[in-house]
């Protein structure tokens, strides 16, 4: 019998075009021969216009301990992109989000980091906002800061090294980053 502990997340793959061609162990996905499957980014706004920007936790297997957006997902098979975003930032933020749309629909990248791991996602990137301040999972984020959009623009243009890759793409794409 499985239990919540034990379940085995799949995610969903795709074929070039962004069809969906299966799913498979995520575990299995996320190494160094990664295969396209489907992914989401999002980021946060305050109600002072700041956008929420976590460290992810030295135990991630890509990018750990590297400053990214709010968080980032997998949505399981059936499961609506939205629902997996309100999911995944009760879980890694412990926060209820809102206003929630999608800001790049067709967004993708591939990136391999310090370890080997590859990225490999089609990844629809939205936008969301709450009222209330992050409860970290500290299996996920090790630390947040809330910021102004114009100052991380900023940051991220003079050292975008500091930055999970994805978040130096978004991020020069994203309208609400422009001066």
């Amino acid at each position: 019998m499985q239990t919540a502990d034990t379940l085995v997340e799949h995610v969903i793959l795709l074929d070039q075009d962004g069809r969906e061609i299966g799913t498979a162990p995520k575990e299995s996905v996320h190494g160094a021969d990664t295969s396209f499957h489907l992914a989401f980014s999002c980021y946060v706004f305050n109600d002072l216009g700041e956008v929420l920007m976590t460290r992810r936790a030295l135990g991630k297997r890509a990018w750990p301990g590297v400053w990214t957006n709010s968080f980032c997902g997998h949505p399981l098979p059936a499961e609506p992109l939205t629902a997996a975003v309100t999911r995944r930032a009760r879980f890694e933020l412990g926060l209820d989000i809102s206003a929630i749309s999608v800001a790049l629909p067709l967004f993708r990248y591939r990136a391999t980091d310090s370890f080997g791991t590859v990225e490999n996602e089609l990844c629809p990137v939205y936008v969301a906002t709450t009222s209330a301040e992050p409860e970290p999972n500290p299996r996920e984020v090790m630390e947040y800061r809330w910021a102004d959009p114009t100052t991380l623009r900023g940051a991220v243009r003079d050292a975008p090294w500091a930055f999970s890759p994805w978040l130096v793409l978004q991020v020069k794409e994203l309208d609400r980053f422009r001066a």
